[in-house]
Parts: structure tokens; C-alpha cells; sequence
């Protein structure tokens, strides 16, 4: 992709798929599911999921899988809520963009 992805950008699509998994979700899946959407690597990654657990937007667990501790990441009520911010604002910034770049809004 062309353009830069921000850590406040990043931050909103991390919380946005670990919230779709009630129970919480592992780091490389979280990986996987955001390279959907924009080319990430797992050293950029963990160190938002560290932001987000030090800022509490996000609570740590582990939980054996295959004789193997692995680490969950679940999202707190505080992280549901800066989702929130983050969606309500995307909309305004990305309604505004579009319109420049197509073409919706003029500027003489």
C-alpha cells in the first residue's frame, strides 16, 4: 500500500479484530487477520498490543494450546470504548478524504 499506516490507525484496526473475538485472540492470528487489510509484520505489531495492555485498552492471558502456553489478547471495556472514538472518527476523516479525491468537494 501507498500510504503510511499511523499508530493511531493501527491502534483502531488491532482493537477492531481482537474485539470480534469475545474470548480473545492470539498474536499471530491478530497478524493474520490485519494483513487482510494492510501489510503488517508481527515486529510491528507487538509493540501496539504492548501500548494497548500498558494503556488498558487490552488484558493479557495465556492458554495451553497443544502442550504449548500461547498468549491471548482480549479487549477491555476502556479498548471497546477508545473503538468507538476511533470509528466515529475514522468515518468524519475517510468521509472528507473521499470527497477530495472523488471529486465531491470542490476547492477554488
Amino acid at each position: 500500500m501507498v500510504f503510511n499506516t499511523g499508530a493511531a490507525l493501527l491502534d483502531a484496526i488491532v482493537l477492531a479484530v481482537v474485539s470480534k473475538e469475545p474470548e480473545g485472540t492470539y498474536g499471530y492470528k491478530i497478524t493474520q487477520d490485519v494483513r487482510q487489510v494492510i501489510e503488517l509484520s508481527e515486529s510491528t505489531l507487538y509493540p501496539v498490543l504492548r501500548r494497548l495492555q500498558k494503556d488498558e485498552c487490552m488484558v493479557v492471558y495465556d492458554r495451553e494450546c497443544a502442550g504449548r502456553n500461547r498468549r491471548y489478547y482480549r479487549i477491555t471495556d476502556k479498548g471497546m470504548n477508545q473503538l468507538r472514538v476511533y470509528v466515529n472518527e475514522w468515518r468524519q476523516y475517510s468521509g472528507k478524504i473521499s470527497g477530495i479525491l472523488e471529486g465531491g468537494i470542490r476547492y477554488e
